[in-house]
């Protein structure tokens, strides 16, 4: 069987992300729910990242002929069918069980990157062979660098190719939300979320079978598998030392693209492109960490400026859309990741959810290009 089987089904009863994320809600418990869409203090973040995207607006020209909008796209001298790829998520086997290996496999069938966090809930090791070589690994940069040399040799060995450095958790942020919903280090199976799992019995049933979400990778370090300690290891650490030497240290060991995540200033943008780095991520960590920070979208068209086409600038936060990843392109962005989405697919359908969220996001991304007048990313860059 394949994607195609269900293509047509699944564009019918789940015609855009939001479609996806309505039936994920449903499939997974409620603190589950509560941690992949919780951003923090009030959340403003989390909505101007959607919103920004709506005060980018174009000018459509018409009586061009026939168009066809081509989205293939290069990227560190690696050919893909489209400028979109799985952003990293940390502990996503809370959200649904093994959803690392499905995007793993999924990316690996698509020919699109997956970027697997440190925090994941799944190794390199296991994840490596699936992924094939799409894989790329996001680095939250170790106190020590003996630990962060053990974490990069785990990783090039599994076949991981990219290293994404992340800048923007200087520290873990409050996320007020997920406490509200009953989360704790380590879950507690207070009578509530045993209720919870009887009313979602498809994702109790493969988390008892996996096991209780585990930081997996981590936890060889921590030398011991107690939710509780491994978290408290993953907090004293991971984070919080990361300066501009520290990036030119990871450049220097590590053999291929280095890409530093979570950059919004100019100024860092310049700076990372000065010590070495060969790609810039411009990204809010998804309105997670700051609630002050302003929306992605909003600096991207600066930094591009700053960039200059040096290095390629990959970018998420906010995306839902073939139309917020067109305007993303528009703006200087050359790749977009995304996070959220992704998960939704995979809760709400399953093994063959990333081929519709690609599906959904790619023809509304050739749409809107043919609506606009434009039949390549590259004329879609040079409008004026």
């Amino acid at each position: 069987m394949s994607y195609k089987k269900y293509q047509t089904k699944y564009s019918n009863q789940f015609p855009a992300i939001e479609d996806l994320a309505k039936e994920a809600k449903k499939r997974m418990p409620h603190v589950s729910w509560e941690y992949l869409e919780s951003g923090t203090g009030d959340e403003a973040l989390l909505e101007r990242n959607r919103l920004a995207f709506q005060n980018i607006q174009f000018t459509p020209r018409f009586c061009n002929g026939h168009l066809e909008a081509a989205i293939n796209t290069v990227l560190f001298d690696k050919h893909y069918p489209c400028p979109i790829g799985i952003a990293p998520v940390g502990l996503t086997g809370l959200i649904w069980p093994e959803a690392e290996l499905v995007l793993a496999r999924a990316s690996n069938r698509l020919q699109i990157p997956f970027c697997l966090s440190t925090v994941a809930t799944e190794t390199p090791e296991r994840v490596g062979p699936l992924v094939g070589q799409q894989g790329w690994f996001q680095l939250y940069p170790p106190k020590s660098l003996d630990l962060a040399f053990a974490l990069l040799d785990r990783a090039k060995q599994s076949g991981f190719h990219t290293l994404v450095v992340t800048a923007d958790v200087p520290m873990a942020s409050r996320r007020e939300r997920t406490k509200r919903a009953g989360m704790r280090m380590p879950p507690k199976l207070t009578p509530g979320l045993i209720w919870d799992g009887i009313k979602h019995p498809f994702w109790t049933y493969h988390t008892l079978r996996r096991g209780l979400p585990r930081l997996r990778t981590v936890q060889d370090y921590a030398q011991q598998t107690d939710f509780k300690f491994v978290s408290g290891f993953v907090g004293n650490r991971l984070g919080g030392t990361l300066d501009w030497d520290y990036c030119k240290v990871l450049k220097a060991y590590w053999d291929g693209p280095v890409v530093i995540k979570g950059i919004l200033h100019p100024k860092d943008a310049d700076k990372a492109i000065e010590v070495g780095m060969d790609g810039i991520w411009i990204s809010n960590h998804g309105g997670r960490q700051f609630n002050g920070a302003p929306a992605s979208i909003e600096v991207l068209s600066d930094i591009s400026s700053i960039v200059a086409k040096q290095v390629p600038i990959v970018f998420d936060s906010g995306v839902r859309t073939g139309l917020d990843i067109m305007r993303a392109l528009y703006l200087g962005a050359d790749f977009v990741m995304l996070g959220r989405p992704f998960l939704y697919g995979v809760t709400a359908l399953g093994r063959y959810g990333p081929d519709h969220v690609i599906h959904i996001l790619s023809d509304d991304l050739k749409n809107n290009m043919v609506q606009l007048g434009v039949s390549s990313i590259e004329a879609l860059k040079s409008l004026s």
